[in-house]
């Protein structure tokens, strides 16, 4: 910690959470494979690999000062990969609706121009804001849920309508994190 009670972020590359983040990154294509063929329960444990990894980085690097330039574009780049494999994946199979998929995708397009316009202004990433993380939360919860009651029928009349709502819930707080990024976006261009 530095002396005014903020993170020190490194540039180092090696480290435990940046090895974790990365292994969430290897673990992406093998969960989509999984999703696609129908293969729930091994794609639902892939997930809950990937889940605990995502949490563990996350504790490491603040818990040993490890927090890195490297893992705050790995972390979220894992997380959005997840969740846009998920999309995909369940779009294939008709258990979403490819428009849903769609909306969710095109917030991503939305902040990826977002961040190349602020690159070209010499501005790096927009921190990440809790609205955005309560946003990634309902739909890690959502997509699995639905892919619960795929690989588990008995209880789908449950995951179901749960996985829809936190779907529903995460699609529209994605968007609305993503206006906050814009608008954020455009002040500090303007202030330039």
């Amino acid at each position: 910690m530095t002396p005014d009670n903020t993170a020190f972020v490194s540039s180092r590359v090696l480290t435990v959470p940046n090895v974790l983040s990365f292994l969430r990154l290897l673990l992406v294509p093998v969960f989509l494979v999984l999703i696609v063929r129908g293969q729930d329960a091994l794609a639902l444990l892939v997930l809950v690999i990937s889940s605990v990894t995502d949490f563990l980085d996350g504790v490491i690097a603040r818990r040993f000062a490890q927090i890195t330039r490297l893992g705050q574009l790995l972390d979220p780049a894992a997380d959005r990969l997840f969740i846009f494999a998920a999309l995909i994946g369940l779009a294939v199979r008709d258990i979403i609706p490819w428009w849903f998929a769609a909306i969710v995708v095109g917030r991503d397009v939305l902040l990826l121009v977002v961040g190349i316009v602020l690159a070209n202004f010499g501005f790096g990433p927009l921190p990440v804001h809790q609205l955005g993380k309560v946003a990634t939360f309902c739909l890690f919860y959502a997509l699995p849920l639905l892919m619960l009651g795929q690989a588990y029928p008995p209880v789908q009349a449950v995951s179901d309508p749960l996985g829809s709502a936190f779907a529903a819930w995460g699609a529209f707080l994605y968007w609305w994190a993503g206006i906050v990024y814009t608008r954020q976006a455009i002040r500090v261009i303007r202030i330039v």
